[in-house]
């Protein structure tokens, strides 16, 4: 019994390692491959399969994210007068935590799958062993440019998913429920600074370079077969989704202290 609780702390403590090493790798290549034009054709094709595919997605996400807020806090707050208020609530929670998130959480899905799927049938199909035994260097081939695609292209796309969710709340709001438009803007540009909106725009570029390197990573580890492969994507979105809550739950903390000193230098001055 000690002796196999032994072998998994062991394999896990392995296991760890392997992983920080790829990461590594994947960000020196990833530099590596900014100054080289022969992977930009590579980046842009990545680029297009995991950003602009994504976009419709990810804009429907968004879009009921900011409908569903709507209808469930509407009654609430007109219960207390407050209804024309509802803006604030809406458009600061999408922009600040639930659009991030679900669109990373979708992108997972999709994107992470998709990758995981693709490298991990080259490695069964002994693909990315050709690739280094020409002589080049599979990481800077074929990681850095899906990380790189899903590095800079994630904060887009939660832009897009905040703009979806603040049009879908203001559909539910205004149209549906009749809330006067004029004070619903004027409280929702009151209360959402641009602080707000910066948070879930750089939330962006670490949930997607953590679902870009989990899945790269499990795809180059994926065990033989088509069930290593299903097994591989699953592990790989099951991974993403909790680094993003995790990243998430990191990075409010950090924010927060950086808000709340920065503040407290401003109320002094």
């Amino acid at each position: 019994m000690i002796e196999m609780v032994g072998a998994k702390a062991i394999g896990s403590v392995d296991n760890v390692g392997r992983f920080a090493r790829f990461v590594w790798q994947s960000m020196t290549a990833s530099l590596k491959s900014l100054g080289r034009r022969q992977t930009y054709p590579l980046i842009w094709t990545q680029m297009l399969v995991i950003g602009v595919r994504s976009v419709p997605v990810v804009m429907i996400t968004g879009a009921f994210v900011g409908m569903i807020l709507g209808v469930q806090a509407y009654d609430q707050l007109r219960g207390m007068g407050l209804e024309e208020r509802l803006g604030v609530l809406i458009n600061i929670s999408v922009v600040k935590e639930l659009g991030p998130v679900l669109a990373a959480v979708m992108l997972a899905g999709r994107v992470g799958g998709a990758l995981t799927a693709e490298l991990g049938t080259m490695n069964v199909t002994e693909q990315i062993d050709a690739v280094r035994s020409m002589g080049t260097n599979p990481v800077l081939y074929l990681v850095a440019p899906r990380f790189l695609a899903c590095l800079l292209l994630t904060p887009f796309l939660i832009i897009y998913a905040d703009l979806m969710g603040i049009l879908g709340g203001f559909f539910v709001s205004v149209i549906v429920k009749g809330i006067n438009s004029q004070p619903y803007w004027s409280f929702s540009a009151a209360g959402v600074e641009l602080w707000d909106v910066s948070i879930g725009i750089i939330k962006g570029f670490f949930f997607g370079g953590a679902i870009a390197v989990i899945s790269c990573y499990k795809g180059f580890t994926c065990k033989e077969g088509a069930h290593g492969v299903g097994q591989a994507c699953t592990e790989a979105f099951v991974a993403s989704f909790i680094s993003i809550l995790a990243l998430d739950f990191a990075l409010a903390v950090i924010f927060k202290a950086i808000y709340n000193t920065f503040w407290s230098l401003k109320g002094l001055v």
